[in-house]
């Protein structure tokens, strides 16, 4: 079913950069055969160019142009239609038309193709919540063009949001993976923060790692901190979840409370994994020790959620 209204505020997190949005996406309005017919005629539709993980932004908006004569491509998708007024009406139908490569003949009158995690806090709730899900889909058109039952090739149908073998007939669907991340602290309300192996530099965030299948939420925190730095976990309590389509995943946030394990990195996934308070956190930030993630991340928002308010960053940083 599709969703009409606008995304709910998360009582503990507030609204995520990555998980707001005012569009109803129309699944219903999906299956119609001539969709992309019916909505090229209207005057409110709009276009939302994408290539290569890049949307067209002018003055923090994306650049959304009418159709254009020659419709919308081979591949359109059908990201919906708008909830609120803004620099379209509400209501107006948005489709998302795939480029090879960003046209550097399209960023004139000060447009310009930027990433989603470069300019995402920057924009409004229609905006964000357009951009991500632009990624998600796309990104799953990119990697799934052959069955994975027949190796056959597949093609789109349902607005973009089925892929149809062309050998069995098989229906395959978006996909989601759902991964956990969470703020651990322990009975001093110190928190524990760990640098990936494969992370350049020293970047420090809370542990997170996918779901396995037939295993819940609460036994994934639990499995995923133990593997990664030995500490045993209690009571993990949902906080609120924001899409990370890079390229498919589903961040899940929570908290959980530790029993004051000495931390050991795996030496495998995590190359160090250390409890900070408050004030050795304040200053191995403002030194440059080591830097943690920006607020586009979930991660982040654990972490100034269990600090108080926004961690002090030096100048200049992200």
């Amino acid at each position: 079913m599709s969703s009409p209204l606008r995304t709910p505020d998360s009582p503990q997190l507030g609204r995520l950069p990555l998980a707001r949005g005012a569009i109803d996406r129309g699944s219903e309005r999906r299956t119609a055969g001539d969709l992309f017919e019916q909505i090229s005629a209207l005057e409110t539709t709009r276009v939302m160019y994408f290539s290569r993980g890049k949307a067209l932004i002018r003055e923090e908006k994306l650049v959304l142009e009418p159709a254009g004569p020659e419709g919308f491509g081979e591949e359109p998708v059908y990201l919906g239609r708008t909830l609120e007024d803004g620099q379209v009406p509400a209501g107006a139908d948005i489709v998302m038309v795939t480029l090879a490569e960003p046209d550097p003949e399209m960023e004139s009158s000060g447009a310009r193709w930027a990433g989603l995690r470069d300019v995402a806090v920057t924009l409004g709730s229609l905006d964000a919540g357009l951009f991500v899900e632009a990624c998600a889909v796309a990104n799953w058109h990119a990697t799934h063009t052959h069955c994975p039952r027949c190796g056959a090739p597949t093609r789109m149908e349902q607005g973009g949001w089925v892929r149809r073998c062309s050998e069995d007939g098989s229906q395959h669907f978006p996909r989601t993976d759902p991964a956990i991340i969470v703020a651990i602290t322990d009975p001093q309300d110190r928190i524990l923060l760990g640098r990936a192996a494969a992370w350049p530099g020293n970047r420090y965030s809370t542990l997170a790692g996918f779901v396995e299948p037939g295993e819940s939420l609460e036994a994934a925190v639990i499995r995923e901190v133990a593997e990664e730095s030995a500490v045993v976990v209690r009571n993990p309590q949902y906080l609120g979840s924001q899409p990370w389509p890079f390229p498919c995943s589903l961040m899940l946030g929570f908290c959980a409370e530790a029993d004051g394990t000495e931390p050991r990195a795996d030496g495998v996934e995590m190359a160090d994994v250390r409890w900070f308070t408050r004030r050795e956190l304040t200053d191995a930030v403002a030194s440059g020790e080591l830097s943690i993630p920006s607020s586009i991340s979930i991660a982040r928002n654990l972490i100034d959620r269990w600090y108080g308010g926004p961690v002090p960053e030096p100048e200049g940083s992200k």
